[in-house]
């Protein structure tokens, strides 16, 4: 019960994050890709076109792919969930809770002490669940980072609850 994280106060659903299955999550993001800048939330129609178009540029270039490039391709995309450091936004949890109109700070409550930012701020959050392949059991579930970056060095461990306030 310790890897499960709360969302309480004023929302109107209380919900739980499991960070333990978000591996399977589409949304999560690399680390280090997130913070170079490389877009990370495309819209659904758009990612859907592009993968289409890669398949179809593929089949031009290339003609009909059958194993063993696939099975490479599969190996390889294996060994990166196996070795990756992951994220996921905190935003998509904070709209399924619809947060209530009134809320205007966001409490994350860890095991040492209480951190408050506006709630705006907790739109930019990100979570991360998995460092170098392996969950975070020592110091997690989660390492909780500001989207601008700002506390990268220092992100904010031991998260056990959040509560909007």
């Amino acid at each position: 019960m310790d890897r499960i994280i709360p969302i309480t106060g004023k929302v109107n659903f209380s919900i739980t994050l499991d960070p333990s299955v978000w591996i399977f999550d589409d949304r999560k993001v690399e680390l280090e890709a997130y913070f170079s800048g490389t877009p990370v939330n495309q819209p659904k129609e758009e990612d859907d076109i592009q993968k289409i178009s890669a398949y179809w540029d593929r089949e031009i270039q290339e003609g009909a792919v059958f194993p063993p490039t696939l099975k490479t391709e599969k190996t390889f995309a294996k060994e990166k969930l196996l070795t990756g450091t992951f994220v996921m936004p905190l935003a998509p949890f904070l709209q399924n809770a619809e947060v209530l109109p009134d809320a205007t700070t966001f409490v994350i409550v860890t095991e040492n002490n209480d951190v408050e930012i506006p709630l705006e701020k907790a739109y930019d959050v990100i979570l991360c669940f998995s460092k170098e392949g392996k969950p975070l059991k020592e110091d997690g579930p989660v390492h909780l980072y500001f989207g601008d970056g700002s506390n990268r060095e220092h992100p904010i461990t031991h998260v056990r609850q959040f509560i909007v306030r």
